[in-house]
């Protein structure tokens, strides 16, 4: 082994200070090899540099331009290279090959003692903490200096929990409780959503349905209203999937899963560049699914491939086009009935749906984004995205049951009835960011603007007046149909909606001394709605809708050391449901605002990070949801509560990620259609809700690579609608995990087995407003096998 020592390192030594303090130094360095790349920093900034010449044999680094923190300017070079640096007291620069970072590193006379940290995109990285985060703000900012709550899901803790639903991946962050089972909706203090971000654009239209988290490197979600940036938005959070880009280093892995109740499922990752000057990267995803489940007649297939081309045009200019094809087919109906003041007490595998039922998510996804550099402070970003989502429906399902005998009224619903059901969504947004500074202040502007449209057709058959759309079950002895009813031309509705949506956004995050960081925001929204339909139930033009509005949104941050910082934030929140009520008139438009403060860390040279927060959320025009439409919509409520989030490294080889909420607040405050519903708790508010997960993995001698974790969830009591008239106990729930790792030749292989519910608990896991609620998993076992190189 060759050890590289960078020509100034005396320099370096003479002049750390300068630069170990967090200063930033003026950078021109052309695109080359990644060598000569380190070189000119070292010459530029006065940093010593260590590393081996096998480290940064064969590996390029990009183009820097500007004004960057030494840390700042090695992450940016050596980002996708497969390396990971250390940076210790005296500002000497360490890197290493991040698959050997369970070994203890001597380089010459230099002992790494510090913490390895690893550029977020390292299909490698075993943290569990991340440091900067961009959802909040649409740059990327410390989640330090952000005054708002931020969780992060990292990748590692996605693998160690082999988590592939969404609702699996947020059982992480505090305040949020799953909605419909299955359906990839959710509540995040204490209101509802169904819509999913996919790097910084919605992804999902009117209509909710699971996505497949196999091309997801983490999952972002910013607690609180985030219309500001992303137009219409649930005053709840904002849950971004951030998802997996082409690296300039190959890398490729192949996983196979197999579980209980025959489940499978195969994950491949490929990614490199594909010329010598790697100008032009790939990335590949494609995870398949098949599994039964432990309800009768219950299971699920699904299919993700996600192919993503990286072109460098020139140094100052990166387009990026992505694809992504999904289809999610879901058998069988779970769903436990009401019984006078809880969920029916049923045995868990029965299923009173029908073996012939079933939800089928389609969609196909093409995104292209474009980012182009005008010098080192100023740069331009479009994005645009288009995705046509189709789903399909065909099931019967019943909401309650009589007390005495214990029948369930049924009804039938069918959506897609003749093969021709479609849901385009249109995305465009071109933004602008600018560092300058005036005076003393330093600031760092976004100027955008957005515009987002759906158009949709739906045919949709149910409650209408054929009688063998109704029927009579019974909880204790069900009875099946064995076939789904036959739908008449005169039972269908046909519906046609368009919404588009227009904003202008402007946000300012200023530095002041005294390490004070202002966050100042302001957005232009202007929003329609145009619906026609016909069918048994009438026809016509609905009443056309628009709406438009001015929201402020402003935050401050103290940082009086780098391990702490102390937050303040007021936001406002716009919302369009896009959605009519049972009068088939228009439901009015949400609107929502929150006060919140907080407290971070972050503690053992940043590897562990916490935040405690504290909310007050007021949002009007809630709608509620019915069965097959929302009902009304519900005048004015809030939730207040104190959340707390944990992750990182507490010790080598010791992770930990956890939550914790108390919502000591959650009901209706004002509601002029019924009075009754004032003074009671939101439907699925749980008081408490929280979830820790620790994992240690041996970093030395013949146990080096085995780890060992073990995970808690604890949701309390919670209510089912808005009445106070049913609930959902609260439940408890442990799971385990084991895995090893070991070299074989250049491949790594990993071995790993995940159980979950260990004790085997019967719960309802997930609720909605009308009644039904859905079984939990009971004791569930996953293997893996994992082969990288």
């Amino acid at each position: 082994m060759t050890l590289k020592f960078a020509p100034l390192a005396v320099a370096a030594l003479v002049s750390a200070p300068a630069f170990a303090d967090g200063s930033k130094h003026r950078f021109d360095i052309p695109a080359q090899d990644l060598a000569a790349a380190l070189q000119q920093v070292s010459a530029q900034s006065g940093a010593a540099m260590l590393y081996t010449e096998q480290a940064a044999a064969g590996k390029s680094a990009p183009a820097l331009h500007g004004e960057f923190t030494l840390e700042e300017a090695v992450r940016r070079l050596i980002s996708g290279s497969g390396l990971i640096y250390t940076i210790d007291g005296s500002g000497t620069v360490t890197l290493r090959p991040s698959e050997n970072r369970q070994e203890t590193t001597t380089l010459g006379t230099v002992m790494v003692s510090a913490k390895a940290i690893y550029d977020t995109t390292d299909p490698y990285n075993t943290d569990y903490q991340v440091r900067h985060a961009s959802t909040a703000t649409k740059t990327d900012t410390p989640i330090m200096q952000t005054p708002m709550s931020v969780k992060v899901v990292p990748q590692s803790v996605l693998k160690d929990q082999q988590a592939i639903t969404i609702e699996q991946a947020l059982r992480n962050v505090s305040g949020v409780s799953s909605g419909l089972g299955g359906s990839g909706t959710f509540f995040i203090r204490g209101f509802g959503s169904y819509l999913n971000y996919r790097d910084g654009y919605k992804s999902q239209g009117e209509w909710a349905h699971t996505e497949d988290l196999e091309n997801v490197e983490r999952v972002e979600v910013l607690k609180g209203p985030g219309s500001i940036l992303y137009g219409r938005a649930e005053p709840g959070g904002i849950v971004n999937f951030v998802t997996k880009q082409p690296l300039d280093q190959p890398y490729y892995a192949l996983r196979q899963q197999f579980g209980s109740f025959d489940l499978y499922r195969t994950s491949v990752d490929a990614t490199g560049p594909l010329n010598d000057d790697k100008s032009l990267a790939y990335r590949f995803n494609l995870g398949y699914q098949s599994n039964h489940s432990f309800q009768e007649f219950g299971g699920n297939e699904r299919l993700l491939v996600a192919p993503t081309l990286r072109w460098n045009i020139s140094e100052r200019t990166v387009s990026t086009v992505k694809l992504e094809y999904s289809k999610i087919k879901e058998l069988g109906n779970g769903r436990v009935p009401l019984l006078g003041n809880g969920p029916a007490p049923i045995a868990r595998e029965r299923n009173l749906g029908e073996p012939w039922s079933f939800t089928e998510d389609e969609y196909v996804m093409l995104a292209l984004n474009t980012e182009h550099d005008f010098n080192d402070r100023w740069k331009l970003r479009h994005r645009f995205n288009f995705k046509n989502y189709k789903q399909t429906i065909s099931a019967i399902h019943g909401s309650s049951a009589d007390p005495a005998t214990g029948n369930v009224g049924r009804a039938f619903f069918a959506q897609n009835t003749d093969g021709d059901d479609f849901q385009h969504n249109f995305y465009n947004a071109l933004e602008l960011t600018g560092k300058f500074a005036t005076g003393f202040v330093k600031h760092n502007i976004l100027l955008g603007g957005d515009y987002y449209r759906t158009d949709y057709r739906a045919t949709m058959a149910g409650f209408g007046s054929n009688p063998d759309f109704y029927d009579n079950s019974n909880l204790y002895n069900p009875v099946h149909r064995p076939a789904p009813p036959t739908i008449l031309p005169g039972d269908v509705t046909y519906s046609n909606s368009t919404l588009p949506w227009f904003g202008l956004y402007a946000q300012d995050q200023a530095e002041l001394p005294f390490h004070i960081h202002l966050l100042a925001g302001l957005r232009y929204d202007n929003a329609d709605m145009y619906s026609s339909s016909s069918g048994e139930f009438g026809s016509g033009r609905s009443p056309d809708t628009h709406s438009e509005r001015v929201s402020p949104r402003g935050g401050l941050v103290w940082q009086p050391i780098p391990e702490f910082s102390v937050y303040g934030s007021y936001t406002e929140n716009f919302g369009m449901p896009g959605n009519f009520g049972l009068d088939g008139q228009p439901l009015p438009a949400q609107t929502a605002d929150q006060w919140e403060v907080g407290a971070k860390t972050e503690l053992f040279d940043g590897r562990f990070t916490a935040t405690l927060a504290y909310y007050d959320l007021t949002k009007r025009n809630s709608p509620i949801a019915g069965y097959l439409a929302y009902t009304r919509a519900l005048g004015e409520a809030e939730s207040r509560g104190i959340e707390f989030d944990v992750s990182g490294e507490l010790a080598p080889g010791w992770s930990v990620i956890g939550a914790y909420s108390y919502m000591s607040f959650a009901k209706t405050i004002a509601d002029e259609t019924d009075p009754a519903v004032v003074g009671k708790r939101l439907n699925n508010a749980p008081k408490h809700n929280g979830s820790l997960w620790t994992t240690y993995q041996f970093q030395q001698g013949d146990l080096r690579g085995l780890k060992f974790g073990v995970g808690m969830q604890a949701v309390s009591q919670r209510e089912i609608g808005f009445y106070e008239t049913a609930q959902a106990p609260g439940y408890a729930i442990m799971n385990l995990m084991t895995s090893k790792d070991w070299k074989v030749g250049q491949t790594k292989v990993t071995a790993q087995l995940n159980i979950d519910n260990l004790l085997d608990k019967t719960y309802n896991a997930s609720i909605y407003s009308y009644g039904p609620t859905y079984y939990g998993n009971p004791r569930t076992f996953m293997g893996a096998i994992k082969i990288e190189y």
